[in-house]
């Protein structure tokens, strides 16, 4: 499961993804808009300023706004910014490698084995979505929830 950081980040970042190119957010409005703990959100966005998902403006007109355009910022940037690589073992982890305890041999380790195209099915599905799919998929569900037809009597 992912973080209420990364959810947290998600939505804030699909409401960004929203605004027109460059508009930077404040984050007092952004924390209002959705829902979000304001010192909680503040260090979100700037972690995922220093992922290089976000840049910042400061002083009047200044904000928040997203560094790339929402089809280029993938949800497997994302996460991995926000929780690290997404190995579903530690064994498999680039960034934080420990070798299993009742692990014998990694190199015949079924579970291991098995767990390598678990991360690459992972990995391959979460950067191959991006905000934009995001938006889109949002903005779909919420046109057939206003075209919904009543036939009730």
């Amino acid at each position: 499961m992912i973080s209420k950081k990364t959810k947290y980040a998600l939505k804030a970042l699909l409401y960004l993804a929203a605004q027109p190119s460059g508009q930077p957010v404040l984050i007092s409005d952004l924390a209002r808009q959705e829902a979000i703990p304001k010192k909680f959100l503040e260090y979100i966005l700037l972690t995922l300023r220093k992922g290089g998902i976000l840049q910042s403006r400061v002083g009047k007109g200044g904000g928040y706004h997203l560094s790339l355009p929402p089809a280029k910022v993938s949800i497997g940037m994302i996460v991995r910014t926000l929780e690290g690589d997404l190995a579903p073992v530690q064994c498999l982890s680039e960034t934080n490698y420990s070798r299993c305890e009742e692990c014998e041999d990694e190199r015949t380790c079924g579970i291991r084995l098995v767990m390598v195209d678990v991360n690459r099915a992972l990995s391959g599905a979460l950067d191959s979505l991006t905000l934009a799919d995001m938006l889109e998929r949002s903005e779909a569900e919420r046109q057939k929830q206003f075209n919904v037809v009543d036939f009730s009597i």
